[in-house]
């Protein structure tokens, strides 16, 4: 028994070496500055803290977001059709489906959709 726990316990420790041989020479460890930067939110952090940076990408993520979710809403929805009572359910999707062209149009009326501007 007491051998037996020798050999696995040696066994272990070679592998553990082996590993950590194999991960100092894999070309992973090469550290590249600019692949450890963060990327985020539409502006690169090499450059100047203080630039200003463009306010409707975070709008089209916003509109990204709010049509992500009614698409979830309407999923359900759809799956409801035959359990439900047909008038509630035309007049809970109609409703829904009138809201969302509304907001639609209000983003569509504002410029949210023009990239350009």
């Amino acid at each position: 028994m007491n051998n037996l726990m020798l050999t696995m316990s040696l066994i272990i420790i070679l592998v553990m070496l082996i590993m950590t041989l194999i991960n100092f020479l894999s070309k992973k460890c090469i550290i590249d500055t600019q692949k450890s930067t963060p990327f985020e939110c539409g502006f690169n952090p090499m450059s100047l803290k203080r630039m200003s940076f463009s306010i409707h990408f975070f709008l089209i993520a916003v509109i990204f977001l709010i049509f992500d979710i009614e698409i979830i809403i309407i999923i359900p929805m759809i799956m409801t059709l035959k359990s439900t009572m047909m008038y509630y359910w035309l007049l809970t999707s109609t409703m829904f489906t009138i809201v969302i062209m509304a907001g639609l149009a209000h983003e569509w009326y504002n410029g949210m959709l023009n990239w350009t501007t």
